[in-house]
C-alpha cells in the first residue's frame, strides 16, 4: 500500500474559495446597513416575519445539508449501494406533516422560539428544559461541523487546516451578527446554489471521463451497486426500506417539525400560506440532492470499482476519499476543485450560521426576555447581536476541543444525534394528547434522553473493543440529513458483517440508526402519558388556546360528539391571523390562576366602553365551553 497521497490546490482555486467567503459576507454588510438595518429584535431574529417562500425553502434545504453530508453521501453509497436512496420514500409525510400539523400551531401562536410552546402547553420549566437541552446539542455540534471537513480538506489537499477554519467561523460570525436572520437565509440561497453547482460539476465531469452515465450505470449494476427494494422488516438491519422509509419519517419530523432552526424560518414567513409552500417546495429539493449524492457515489464507484483510494492507503477514511476523488478528476482542470471546496464549505457556512441565529434566539427569548420583560428595545438587539457574536467565537473554540478530542469526536457527533429524537417526543406530547401534564412532560423527556444516551453509548461502547480499533471521525459515512438530526451519527456504525443475531441488550445496542428517533420519541411520549394519567391528567379547559392539534379528533370522528369531548379530542386550533378582521393577536398566555388569556392586538373603542354591568351578564350567561378558541374577539376564559 502506498502512503498517504496529497494533492494541491492551484491560485485560481484558492480565488474561488476566496469568492465564496466574500460574497457571503458581502450579503451579511447588505442586510446590516439596509432596510431597518437590524434596529429590533424582530427584524435581527425573525426578518420582520416578511420572507417569502423562495428564500424560506432553500434556507430550509441549506440548513441541513452540511459538509460533513456532502461528503458523506457519495461514500455510502460507493461503499454499500443505492439503497440509502429509498430515504427519499420518507421525504412526502415527513414533510407533509410538518406542513399541515406543526407550522400552523406554531404560525398562529406567533411565537419566536419553539420552546415558547413547550410554556404556553406545559410550564415554565418544561420550555427552560427544553431550551437548555437544545443549547447542549448545538454546542456541543457546531464546532465539530466546522472543523470535521476543514481536517479533511488538510489530509488530502495540504490546505492550510485552522486558516479555513478561523476564516469560515470568522467569516459566518460577521454576517451572522450584523445581518441577522435575513443575511443568514440570503446567504443560505447563495451557497445553495454554490453546492449545486459543485456536485454538478463533479458528476458531469466524472460520467464523462468515465465514458458517459451509461457506462457508470453499466458498471454500477455489474459491481452490484444499484439495490432493490429491501423488504426485510428486522430493526436490526442497517437500511433496509422500512428502517429508511419509516424510520427515516421520524427524523423528517425532528428536523423540519421540531428544530428551532427550522421553525424560526417558518415564522419568519410572510404568511402561514407562504411558510406551507416552502414546506412543500423542499420536497423536490431534497429529492435532488440525494440524487446528486448517489450519483456522485456511483461516479466514484466507475471511476474506482471495488480498488478504492481507501483500500489502496492513498486515504485514511471514507470522507477523505471523496475529496481525493474530486480532486483526482479535476487535476487538469484549475479552478473546479476550487468550485467543490466552495460548495463543501457553503454546506459548513450554511449549518453554523444557522445554529449561531437559531442559538442566539432562543437564549433571548427562553432565557433573558422572561426575567427582564421590560428591555428597552435597542438593548436587547444589541445583546441579541453579542450573543450570535459569542456563539460564533464559542464555535471555534469547540472546533479546537474538537482538534484535541481525537476519536471522542465521534462521541460528540452521536451526543448531537441523540437528544433530538426526545425533543420531538416534547412537542408531540403537548401537541397530540391533551391530557398530558408538565410532570409528565419533564418525566418524559428524562426518560428519553436517558434511553437515547444508554443506546447511543451502549451501541459506540459495543463496537469498540478496544483502543486499537477506534476508528477516526467518518470512517463510517453519515447520510445527508443527519448532521443536525435526532438520530446517532453512521459513525457509530461500522460497516456491516456476518455476524450472529444478537440477542438481550446486545439487541437493543444494534438496532439500526434510523430507528433511534423513533424509539426515542415513542419513550417520551408513552412515559409522559403513564406519569401524566397518574399524577391527574390536564383537563381541556385548562388548555391554552391554540397549543392542541385536534389530531384524536380527527381520526376519532367516527365517535359521539359527547364521547370524544370526555376523550378531550375537540380542542380547535387557533383561527389564521388572516382569516380575523384585527390585526394580527398576540401570542396567548396563561394568566396565574391557570387561566387561559388571549389579548388582540387591536381593540376596538366600543369594546373600551362596554359597562361592566353588561360584561358581568355576559359572563354570568355564557354557558361553559369545553375549550377557548382563540379569535380575535376573544374574551379571558376562567378555569373552572
Amino acid at each position: 500500500m502506498g502512503g498517504v497521497v496529497q494533492m494541491h490546490f492551484t491560485t485560481v482555486d484558492y480565488v474561488i474559495f476566496a469568492l465564496l467567503l466574500m460574497a457571503s459576507a458581502g450579503i451579511g454588510l447588505y442586510y446590516a446597513f439596509s432596510g431597518g438595518r437590524q434596529r429590533t429584535t424582530q427584524e435581527f431574529l425573525m426578518a420582520d416575519r416578511s420572507m417569502s417562500w423562495l428564500p424560506v425553502s432553500l434556507s430550509l434545504l441549506a440548513t441541513f445539508q452540511s459538509a460533513v453530508a456532502i461528503l458523506g453521501a457519495p461514500s455510502e453509497v460507493y461503499t454499500f449501494g443505492t439503497q440509502y436512496w429509498f430515504l427519499g420514500c420518507s421525504y412526502f409525510l415527513g414533510l407533509l406533516i410538518p406542513a399541515h400539523v406543526f407550522i400552523p400551531v406554531f404560525y398562529r401562536l406567533r411565537l419566536s422560539s419553539a420552546y415558547e410552546y413547550l410554556e404556553l402547553r406545559f410550564n415554565k420549566t418544561v420550555r427552560i428544559c427544553g431550551t437548555v437541552t437544545f443549547i447542549f446539542q448545538m454546542v456541543v455540534y457546531m464546532g465539530v461541523v466546522l472543523y470535521a471537513p476543514a481536517l479533511a480538506l488538510n489530509a488530502v489537499t495540504g490546505f492550510d487546516l485552522w486558516g479555513a477554519v478561523l476564516a469560515m467561523g470568522l467569516v459566518c460570525t460577521l454576517y451572522t451578527s450584523l445581518g441577522g436572520l435575513k443575511a443568514v437565509m440570503w446567504t443560505d440561497v447563495f451557497q445553495t446554489v454554490v453546492m449545486f453547482a459543485g456536485q454538478l460539476a463533479v458528476i458531469i465531469v466524472g460520467a464523462h471521463q468515465a465514458g458517459g452515465i451509461a457506462e457508470v450505470w453499466r458498471k454500477a449494476v455489474n459491481g452490484s451497486r444499484i439495490a432493490g427494494l429491501d423488504l426485510n422488516p428486522d430493526p436490526l438491519e442497517r437500511h433496509t426500506f422500512w428502517t429508511l422509509g419509516v424510520g427515516g419519517i421520524f427524523l423528517m419530523l425532528a428536523l423540519y417539525g421540531v428544530n428551532q432552526a427550522q421553525v424560526q424560518r417558518y415564522l419568519s414567513s410572510r404568511t402561514e400560506r407562504e411558510a406551507i409552500i416552502s414546506c412543500y417546495v423542499v420536497f423536490p429539493c431534497q429529492q435532488i440532492v440525494l440524487c446528486l449524492g448517489c450519483l456522485m457515489g456511483l461516479v466514484m464507484f466507475a471511476r474506482y470499482g471495488e480498488d478504492s483510494p481507501l483500500d489502496k492507503g492513498y486515504v485514511k477514511t471514507n470522507d477523505q476519499m471523496v475529496l481525493y476523488f474530486v480532486m483526482d478528476v479535476f487535476k487538469d482542470l484549475p479552478g473546479l476543485a476550487g468550485l467543490f471546496v466552495a460548495c463543501l464549505f457553503s454546506g459548513a457556512l450554511s449549518t453554523i450560521s444557522s445554529a449561531f441565529n437559531s442559538l442566539a434566539t432562543v437564549t433571548m427569548e427562553d432565557l433573558i426576555k422572561p426575567h427582564f420583560p421590560n428591555m428597552a428595545e435597542s438593548k436587547a438587539t444589541l445583546l441579541s447581536k453579542g450573543l450570535a457574536l459569542a456563539y460564533g467565537l464559542l464555535c471555534l473554540a469547540m472546533a479546537y476541543l474538537a482538534s484535541i478530542m481525537g476519536s471522542v469526536l465521534q462521541a460528540a457527533l452521536s451526543i448531537f444525534g441523540m437528544v433530538g429524537g426526545p425533543l420531538l417526543g416534547l412537542f408531540c406530547l403537548g401537541m397530540f394528547f391533551p391530557w398530558a401534564n408538565s410532570i409528565g412532560a419533564l418525566v418524559g423527556l428524562a426518560a428519553g434522553l436517558a434511553m437515547a444516551f444508554w443506546i447511543g453509548i451502549g451501541s459506540f461502547v459495543m463496537r469498540m473493543p478496544g483502543p486499537s480499533a477506534v476508528p477516526p471521525l467518518s470512517t463510517v459515512t453519515p447520510p445527508p440529513f443527519e448532521n443536525i438530526s435526532t438520530t446517532v451519527m453512521t459513525s457509530l456504525v461500522n460497516a456491516t458483517t456476518t455476524k450472529p443475531r444478537p440477542t438481550g441488550v446486545d439487541a437493543l445496542y444494534s438496532l439500526s440508526y434510523m430507528w433511534y428517533s423513533a424509539h426515542n420519541s415513542t419513550t417520551v411520549v408513552v412515559v409522559g402519558l403513564l406519569v401524566s394519567l397518574l399524577t391527574g391528567p390536564t383537563k381541556e379547559k385548562q388548555l391554552t388556546p391554540g397549543t392542541v392539534y385536534p389530531v384524536l379528533g380527527n381520526l376519532l370522528f367516527f365517535l359521539p360528539q359527547r364521547y370524544r369531548e370526555k376523550l378531550c379530542c375537540v380542542a380547535p386550533l387557533a383561527q389564521k391571523p388572516d382569516e380575523i378582521h384585527a390585526q394580527p393577536y398576540e401570542r396567548a398566555r396563561k394568566g396565574a390562576n391557570g387561566a387561559a388569556r388571549c389579548k388582540e392586538d387591536t381593540v376596538t373603542e366600543d369594546k373600551e366602553m362596554e359597562s361592566d354591568s353588561v360584561q358581568t351578564e355576559d359572563e354570568e350567561s355564557r354557558p361553559a365551553l369545553p375549550s377557548c378558541e382563540l379569535t380575535a374577539h376573544c374574551v379571558e376564559e376562567t378555569a373552572l
